[in-house]
């Protein structure tokens, strides 16, 4: 890449369905002169293949440009091995950039939405020269969890706390939650919750694929993860968010 700034165009593509994206990216994507798309390897074909598909939904005329993901170091301490993956990937978005000779818009497909538990507006900013930023809303994995239970989000009038798994295990159940959003749990902690609590479980939200189990923990905890476990085998990779209320609390 040369050192002059470019536009680099994150575009929310929400959970699997070309109707996730909005107008105005489908419109982002037409207008871009780039689009990268990262290659996951092995076993993960289909996600590049839903980008593709987007792709040819939005009629775009851009020339799609590759790179290799590159994966985590599981030995590293956790905040360091993140940092040195958003690093690595911040590389290979220079590297395939600086052969691509774009001339307007660069685009970048973001699962889900840029805002929400995505770091692709960190890695940008690590890029030299720090592109000019544009984000596009997508449709987030809460708004397809909340909308294929056909579920509001909130009680009335009641807060709502977003976290993660790993935050849930090391921290249990946050003082004065009720209701809680769940993301990136691999480990499938709900289970170490009281029998009562609700839970409110997707797949594959907004694909054919799409699975969702609901109820309560004592019941469902058990199938959820029997499910999970063989639709990972099966697919190679797995996509999946909850939500939970105490028992107590109100629908």
């Amino acid at each position: 890449m040369t050192a002059a700034s470019f536009d680099l165009w994150l575009i929310g593509i929400g959970t699997g369905s070309p109707a996730h994206v909005t107008g105005e990216g489908m419109q982002a994507l037409r207008d871009a002169a780039v689009v990268l798309v990262p290659d996951k390897g092995a076993g993960k074909g289909d996600l590049a293949a839903l980008r593709y598909h987007i792709l040819k939904a939005s009629g775009t005329q851009a020339r799609v440009v590759t790179f290799d993901y590159p994966v985590r170091d599981p030995a590293l301490p956790y905040r360091e091995r993140v940092a040195r993956w958003h690093d690595e990937i911040a590389r290979r978005w220079q590297s395939a950039l600086a052969g691509a000779g774009q001339n307007g818009p660069v685009a970048l497909l973001v699962w889900g939405d840029p805002s929400l538990y995505d770091s692709t507006l960190r890695i940008a900013r690590r890029l030299t020269p720090v592109p000019r930023l544009r984000v596009v809303p997508g449709i987030t994995a809460i708004q397809a969890l909340t909308a294929a239970h056909a579920l509001t989000l909130n009680t009335l009038n009641g807060p709502v706390t977003i976290t993660t798994g790993r935050r849930l295990r090391d921290h249990g159940w946050p003082e004065d939650a009720e209701t809680l959003v769940v993301m990136l749990d691999g480990d499938c902690t709900f289970q170490t919750l009281p029998p009562d609590t609700r839970i409110w479980w997707g797949a594959f939200l907004g694909m054919p694929e799409q699975i969702l189990e609901h109820g309560r923990i004592g019941d469902v905890a058990q199938r959820i993860i029997r499910i999970r476990a063989e639709t990972r085998a099966r697919h190679g990779w797995i996509m999946d968010t909850y939500l939970l209320r105490a028992q107590t609390a109100e629908s």
